[in-house]
């Protein structure tokens, strides 16, 4: 299943991507589950991020691997791909991508792909995940708006 949310921000795609860092990571980690960052290399190829769910009364661990990045003109993406999943995913690729909308704008688009670990799931997680993401859409307007470019 699919899910792409885009988020238009008031900054150059290339200050973007300087942002996209671990510090905007743990600001992007919604309520619930709390998440405790446990790795996190970078948005380049090979990189690894790696995280813990805490669902209260059992945690779970969440591993990707950043298997593509790219930077032009007019974009940089980044594509992670889950290599340990929760229990709930039975597969997961999101594409980050920074679009150069002008000098001072950029579109911020989360493209996510998904599977749950069975049929009856996958349709269950779509509400859920979509929300998770939803809840970055301020996040990404605060972080990256109204700041000059050096």
């Amino acid at each position: 299943m699919r899910i792409t949310i885009s988020t238009t921000v008031s900054q150059h795609f290339l200050k973007v991507k300087e942002g996209f860092n671990q510090d905007l990571f743990s600001l992007l980690s919604p309520p619930f589950p709390p998440v405790k960052l446990l790795r996190f290399d970078g948005s380049e190829k090979g990189d690894i991020v790696s995280l813990e769910l805490n669902f209260l009364f059992f945690k779970q661990t969440w591993t990707s691997e950043i298997i593509e990045d790219h930077t032009n003109e007019s974009e940089f993406y980044f594509v992670d791909k889950g290599i340990k999943l929760p229990f709930f995913l039975g597969f997961w690729q999101h594409t980050h991508r920074l679009i150069n909308r002008g000098s001072t704008v950029t579109e911020i688009k989360d493209e996510i792909n998904y599977q749950g670990s069975n049929f009856i799931l996958t349709p269950l997680l779509y509400p859920i995940l979509y929300f998770q993401f939803l809840y970055r859409k301020p996040i990404y307007r605060r972080t990256f708006s109204n700041k000059p470019i050096k």
